[in-house]
């Protein structure tokens, strides 16, 4: 069963469309009970990393959800989900991320149109799963004003201003910058990859 954490902060009903659209049986897990008995987790992050971050926290639901994680349970962060992957965020130093991956997500340059909102196209840089059965180069729509570094799990990397990771897969962490639910298609197919194939 397909798990979509509530940490109280987020916007669920884009992912359950998805789901939904595909066919896919989900719940939401609000325990850590729930998280205990997920078969797979998706972590959508939509506002603000800091606030994201305390939820988790507050919720009693971030230590679990790591745990899970670490024991090997299938694992999707999109947007904000997967930059929380990282050590922390320029959005909000004072909070720490989960570690898993190095790097600080930082803002994109003030020079640029912040945030960096719509399609662009992304490269893969590796055989990704998430990937399977997408076109070389997709577009796929993006919102977002802080970025992930590129890193050695970096699976597809995207352009906007400087490159940073656009999708990470390594083991059994899986992570999209973009916002697949928003996203067409391309995005249906990488969500339906990582419900049929992680």
């Amino acid at each position: 069963m397909i798990s979509i954490l509530d940490y109280g902060a987020g916007n669920l009903r884009s992912v359950e469309n998805t789901l939904g659209a595909i066919g896919c049986p989900y719940e939401i897990a609000r325990t850590e009970a729930q998280i205990e008995a997920a078969g797979k987790i998706i972590l959508p992050g939509v506002g603000h990393y800091g606030q994201i971050m305390r939820s988790l926290v507050s919720s009693g639901l971030r230590e679990p959800l790591i745990a899970r994680i670490r024991q090997g349970i299938p694992f999707l962060g999109i947007c904000i989900g997967m930059q929380s992957l990282f050590t922390r965020s320029e959005e909000d130093e004072a909070v720490e991320g989960f570690h898993l991956f190095p790097g600080i997500v930082k803002r994109f340059s003030r020079d640029l149109r912040v945030p960096h909102m719509g399609w662009n196209e992304i490269v893969p840089t590796k055989d990704c799963l998430l990937l399977r059965g997408v076109a070389p180069r997709p577009y796929v729509y993006f919102a977002h004003s802080y970025y992930a570094p590129i890193i050695g799990a970096t699976g597809a990397r995207c352009e906007y201003g400087v490159p940073y990771t656009a999708l990470l897969e390594e083991s059994n962490v899986y992570g999209v910058q973009f916002h697949p639910e928003k996203s067409g298609p391309i995005g249906m197919q990488v969500v339906k990859n990582f419900v049929e194939f992680a």
